[in-house]
Formats: structure tokens, sequence, C-alpha cells
């Protein structure tokens, strides 16, 4: 009940797809807003790439906020011949599959960071996928913000109309965008890690549970191979936020650093987490080995105890069975129900022997 709780919170917390800006650009589909913003507040009009950037660069103030999803590299070109952006940075961003970075060029910083999504189910299996990753890339330089996302998930509407409440915050141009999206990335860190939790303490409960069964071995291998790939995510940006809280990072100043740190501890309690699971799905497993050891040696100390309780009237019927002329009692009449009841006693006795020590 408390896991179908977590869940739907989970649910509504999720960010929806950005609806609330329709501008869309003739330089290509990929395009899912272009919005002007000056000392913070967002100017009225929807316009094409080009003509934002003229509005912005004739009043000498304000920048311009250009969102792409997963763009060709023709898709792209337009955008990248417009903002002069570097051919290098271009590359990587329309190939996506980057490690968490931050590079500049010239006056143009670019950064790449991991989006990580928890992937919801009802219950976990071998083959169930828990996390799901895809890749923001943000181009900010002196008047401009271009932010270009792969993946399903991570929509920055949520966050821009957020940033659109704060205009203090947006009038410090493009390093707050900046700053947002980096806190906004490793916030959903949290919410992920959070989220394994849950299945993590169900494999927990499934494996010292009395009726856990051995195929849980799976499930915690599942886990450890999802909670790798989230560590790649997480781990290799916590030098691009060191270098943004500490490196003079165009366009990013000395008023800026401080909130970048803010977000560097976030991380740092992100990595703190991961290690801690990571441990605790290795004592797990080792626990679940040994449950399953233990449970194999129970298994022999059975069939042993039942192999030399079968031993007596094996021996017993394979002397007598050797037909030879001159055995003891062999033609006494009362002979056989004598040995039957032999048998049956000394079965007994042993069977009661076993049970007293837990054998059986």
């Amino acid at each position: 009940m408390i896991r179908n709780l977590r869940r739907a919170v989970r649910r509504a917390y999720r960010r929806t797809v950005d609806l609330s800006h329709p501008a869309r650009s003739p330089l290509g589909s990929a395009v899912v807003n272009c919005v002007v913003y000056r000392d913070g507040v967002r100017q009225p009009g929807d316009c094409p790439v080009d003509e934002a950037v003229r509005r912005v660069r004739r009043a000498k103030e304000g920048f311009v906020w250009v969102g792409l999803h997963e763009p060709s590299a023709e898709e792209f070109a337009g955008i990248a011949a417009l903002f002069e952006l570097h051919p290098l940075a271009v590359e990587d961003a329309v190939r996506a599959h980057q490690r968490p970075q931050v590079q500049p060029y010239d006056d143009v910083l670019f950064a790449v960071f991991k989006t990580v999504g928890y992937v919801e189910h009802e219950e976990l299996t071998a083959t169930s996928e828990v996390v799901e990753t895809g890749e923001l890339m943000v181009f900010a330089g002196p008047d401009f913000v271009v932010t270009v996302r792969h993946g399903k998930h991570g929509s920055l509407g949520p966050l821009r109309e957020a940033l659109e409440d704060t205009p203090e915050q947006l009038a410090k141009g493009p390093a707050a965008v900046l700053h947002a999206i980096a806190d906004h990335v490793v916030d959903d860190y949290l919410v992920v890690i959070d989220a394994m939790q849950d299945d993590i303490d169900a494999v927990e409960t499934a494996v010292f549970s009395d009726t856990s069964g051995r195929g849980d071995a799976g499930r915690i291998y599942q886990l450890k191979r999802e909670l790798l790939e989230f560590k790649r995510a997480v781990t290799p940006l916590h030098r691009p936020l060191n270098d943004l809280a500490t490196r003079p990072l165009p366009p990013v100043d000395a008023d800026m650093q401080p909130y970048f740190r803010d977000v560097a501890d976030h991380l740092t309690r992100v990595t703190e987490q991961i290690g801690s699971i990571d441990a605790l799905l290795d004592s797990i497993l080792q626990a679940h080995l040994a449950q399953v050891t233990v449970a194999q040696n129970e298994d022999m100390r059975k069939i042993t105890a039942w192999a030399a309780i079968v031993a007596v009237p094996t021996m017993v019927c394979g002397i007598y069975g050797m037909n030879f002329d001159n055995m003891p009692e062999l033609h006494w009449r009362y002979g056989y129900p004598i040995s039957l009841a032999v048998m049956t006693l000394a079965c007994y006795a042993i069977y009661r022997g076993f049970r007293r020590n837990g054998w059986l």
C-alpha cells in the first residue's frame, strides 16, 4: 500500500510535456520553443529564431532562449550558423551519447548533462527497466541560450515556467538558465534514487522473508545493472559542476558561482546515496547466496537422512537375497514377519534420531 502511494505521488510530481509555448521556427520542426527575455520578463509575441536574435541584439539587452528536441544535422545547421557555435560542440549536440562536461568556446559555454528518469513498474522482475537516461546539451552565450534535449523525458517546459515566476533570478541572464537546468537535472536524480529505494526495500523484504524464492538473484542483479547505468550518468558530472562553481567561465560570473556550489553539494548527496545503495545490494546478494547455500545444505541433510533410513531394509534384503542354502532362520515360520518388524523398528529408530537432531 505504501509503495502504491509513493508511486502515485511520483506520477503527480512527474513533469509534463511543454505545451504552453507553441512557437515553431522555420529553421526546423525540432525547435520546440523560442522566447525573448528582457529584465527577467518574457516578451510578448512569437517569432522565428533569427528575428528573436535581431530583436535582442538591436536592443542590446536581454537574451533569447531556444529549445530543441533531437534535431538532425540539417535542422541544427541554421541555429549553429546563426549563433556561430563551434563545429565540435555542434557535432556533439547532434550525435548525443556524450559524457557530462563543460567546454568553453570563446564566449560560448557548452555543457552536457545526463538526464535520468524512473520507469514505473508494478513488480520488479529480472528484466525490468528501472531507469532510462537521456541527454541535455546547453549552449550559453552572452545573449542567448540554446538547449538541445535527447530522450523521452526531461522536458524543460515546467522549468521555464518556474523561472518566469522568478524574474529577479531570470534577469541574471543565460547563467541563471544554466544553473536552473543543472539544478533541475540533479533534483531529478534525487527523485530517481528515492524511487529505486522502494525497489530495493521490496527485494530486501523478499530475500529475508520465509517464503522467498531462489529467483531473487536475478532481480538483485538487475537492480545492480540499473544502478550502474545511473552511476555512469551521475559520477562524471562532479567535475563540470566544480568547474562552474570555481572557475571563471563565460557567461558564469562570480555572483552565480555559489548557486552552482549548491548544486554540486546536492550531487554529492546523490553520489553518496548511490554508494550506499550499491553496498546494500552487495549485502543483500551475499545474504541471498548464503540463504541458498543453507537451503541446499538442508536439502542434502534430508536426502542423507532418508538414504540412511532406506539403507537398513536394503541391507537386510540384500543379505537374504543372496540365495545361499545354509542361512540362519531361512526356513523358520516366523522369520518373514519378524524380519519386517525388525526393519520397521530400526527405520523408525533412525528416523526419530534424525528428527531429534533437526535433520528431518
